[in-house]
């Protein structure tokens, strides 16, 4: 039963491009549905979260991450009475446009497109399913919901002052210019509360798998854990009902415990201001003008412990930073060498090639298939374009 300040499906602000209403999915199952069965979607198997795709099986790539996050914003959504569907779409594309090697690839794709309008990748995740998604007989894109679109915008908060300027860096992101331009996505305000439930999720997810994915790289151990708030506390806790478990469950058990903290401050927080607050609709959320699904000031606090932790001991470790720097280099190299030989992109890619009017248009065209790629593709193109060694599978170590 969804309460009255959830997206109801039947008040969708519809499509781009009219559709006849499928007669067993709601409008936002379809959303999801469609980011599900999408290319971009399927490419983030490939794709870095924190450790290079090739550096082990065990580690959570860019699709599993989403996936987490999916699972997360449901139960979030559900707990709360609102639309489990819609949180779970936002939740799904919120990384659609990440590039190979996660943030180091955008940053580097960043520096390299300054020149023509910058690079984001969640202004990115709107060109890839308004535009770059070519399945369609009907049109460009996935054609989902205004909601979905407006949360991939604005899940993390506005993006824009009434007036339309930015309220980051010295211009909008061009892609999502273009977007908003075709679907105004209303950019100077907050976004619905189910948006607000995807962009919580990726909190806790990455905030508990990081330090799954680190314990497992051995970058740090649980005694170092056993020092900070919220993780040392879970281990104590695990310690005093299971004495001596084993390591692997005790570790589990423990993040477990850091993970069920974090979902049930969100819950806590949410729902002291949701109870009592007049709230009749989806648009009553948007007019508060604040970010409603947060976790407490405490936790957000400790939490932010966690990070600065995790930042020197495994975002910022030598070996990381290391094959980091390594992977940075594909980009760069790759980029160039496109703008100056675009025959070396796909056939597919060749007609908007042909009709881009200059060397911004080529630019992102450009930008969207490096951005693309997936990392072990690139980590081969980069071998066989420039260092001229064969297509086959290659470990850059």
């Amino acid at each position: 039963m969804l309460k009255p300040y959830a997206t109801q499906p039947d008040q969708s602000r519809g499509r781009r491009f009219c559709e006849a209403m499928s007669t067993f999915r709601s409008p936002f199952q379809r959303d999801r549905d469609r980011i599900i069965h999408s290319s971009a979607f399927r490419r983030l198997k490939h794709k870095t979260q924190v450790f290079i795709e090739h550096e082990g099986d065990y580690y959570r790539t860019r699709l599993t991450h989403s996936i987490e996050v999916a699972q997360v914003a449901r139960t979030l959504a559900g707990a709360l009475g609102l639309n489990t569907e819609l949180a779970e779409a936002i939740a799904l594309a919120h990384d659609l446009g990440h590039p190979p090697f996660g943030h180091t690839g955008e940053d580097a794709l960043c520096d390299l497109m300054a020149p023509y309008g910058g690079f984001d990748h969640n202004a990115q995740a709107l060109r890839i399913v308004t535009r770059l998604e070519r399945h369609y007989a009907d049109f460009d894109g996935l054609n989902l919901t205004w909601e979905t679109l407006e949360g991939i915008a604005k899940h993390n908060g506005p993006v824009a002052d009434a007036r339309g300027a930015p309220l980051k860096g010295d211009a909008l992101p061009y892609a999502l210019v273009e977007c908003n331009a075709l679907f105004d996505l209303e950019l100077h305000g907050y976004a619905s509360a189910e948006a607000q439930v995807a962009a919580i999720a990726d909190d806790i997810a990455y905030n508990h798998h990081d330090l799954h994915d680190g314990l497992r790289s051995g970058l740090f151990t649980e005694n170092d854990l056993m020092e900070l708030p919220i993780t040392g506390p879970a281990f104590r806790d695990v310690d005093r009902l299971y004495p001596g478990l084993e390591p692997m469950r005790r570790r589990h058990e423990a993040l477990r415990r850091v993970f069920g903290v974090m979902v049930e401050d969100v819950l806590l927080v949410a729902g002291t201001r949701l109870g009592p607050a007049d709230l009749q609709s989806a648009q009553d959320i948007r007019d508060l003008n604040l970010t409603i699904i947060r976790f407490s000031d405490r936790l957000f606090r400790e939490l932010k412990v966690i990070r600065q932790f995790l930042f020197t001991r495994m975002y910022r470790a030598p070996s990381v930073v290391a094959m980091r720097m390594q992977v940075t280099g594909v980009v760069r190299d790759l980029f160039p060498l496109f703008m100056e030989q675009p025959r070396h992109l796909p056939t597919e890619w060749r007609r908007d090639v042909d009709a881009a009017q200059s060397e911004t248009e080529l630019a992102r065209i450009v930008a969207d298939y490096v951005s693309g790629m997936t990392d072990r593709f690139a980590i081969q193109e980069h071998a066989r374009l420039v260092r001229g060694e064969d297509a086959g599978p290659v470990r850059y170590l």
